[in-house]
């Protein structure tokens, strides 16, 4: 399947926009004298995120948009609170601040917690739903949920172009690495495929999304060395117990989206000779299982048919 040609670097966009606007009292700025009120007191009512930054420090300019966005979007769960430690660096001396940016959320009157550096938009999020409770989906999650949708709907380019975007906020995003090298996948870029997977860190290279792509990149490159298919179809009309041939089959089918026959192959292999080439058909279908989601319909069939066949 042929596609435009994606072209990726090692950044995946531009630098963090310019700081929002302050949005009426959910985020203020704040000086030694007024910190007991904008902070102490107000954080009896809600928790109130201390952002000390100062003009010189580049990573603050990264994390306090950030910080303003998430914020807005808690729809008031949340205050956040700006102070300058060049100008006001009482408060966060007391505190033991020694590098910036921080971020120290207060509670009734008390530090909660708190950490250092510029964070992605998705830990940001997760901090802040530690100390006050969930709250709504942030901008990146409305774009995983979309490029989720367009991959499903297989627009390529589309769900390529929404996962591109979640890495611009969190270049380490598991879902939006898998899903990229998926897209990538559809349009048939496998080398792209395979180097966006192997950015992936360590740490999050088990992730379903990962594991998934990953997968789906495999049983590619096993379709792209798969014979004629109208050919496999006449040796396996020709000789039904031709496991080569229909295993064959099944990964060309899989390869042109018919998962179900994909699958049907496969079980027909398992149940006339199960330990065929050391359970092949049966690993086949794991594999195909791990490509295509828990939750996809062909999976969901797979593993029923699958079953009624082992568990007879």
């Amino acid at each position: 399947m042929s596609g435009p040609t994606f072209t990726f670097g090692t950044s995946y966009g531009d630098p963090a926009p310019a700081p929002a606007k302050p949005a009426g009292d959910l985020i203020k700025d704040t000086t030694t004298q007024t910190f007991a009120k904008d902070v102490l007191e107000a954080s009896r009512e809600v928790p109130v995120l201390v952002d000390f930054w100062a003009p010189w420090c580049g990573p603050c300019k990264q994390l306090t948009p950030v910080l303003e966005k998430v914020v807005k979007a808690a729809g008031g769960a949340v205050k956040l609170v700006k102070m300058n430690i060049d100008e006001h660096p009482q408060i966060a001396g007391q505190l033991g601040i020694q590098s910036i940016p921080a971020v120290i959320a207060f509670s009734q009157g008390r530090p909660l917690d708190g950490f250092m550096g510029a964070l992605p938009e998705s830990q940001v999020k997760q901090f802040i739903e530690r100390v006050a409770g969930p709250v709504g989906p942030s901008d990146v999650e409305q774009l995983l949920e979309a490029a989720a949708g367009a991959l499903a709907e297989k627009a390529f380019e589309q769900a390529a172009e929404l996962f591109m975007a979640v890495l611009q906020e969190d270049p380490e995003s598991a879902p939006a690495l898998g899903g990229l090298a998926r897209a990538l996948i559809g349009v048939g870029q496998l080398d792209d495929a395979r180097a966006v997977l192997s950015r992936v860190p360590a740490a999050k290279q088990a992730d379903p999304a990962v594991a998934g792509a990953r997968a789906e990149l495999e049983l590619a490159d096993q379709a792209a060395k798969l014979g004629d298919m109208a050919e496999l179809v006449r040796r396996v009309e020709t000789h039904p117990t031709d496991n080569d041939a229909r295993f064959e089959l099944a990964l060309a089918l899989n390869a042109r989206g018919e998962r179900q026959q994909a699958a049907d192959h496969l079980v027909e292999i398992v149940k006339r000779e199960r330990g065929w080439n050391d359970e092949a058909a049966r690993k086949q279908l794991v594999q195909f299982f791990e490509a295509w989601g828990p939750v996809d319909p062909a999976t969901l069939y797979g593993r029923r048919k699958l079953s009624s066949v082992l568990f007879a």
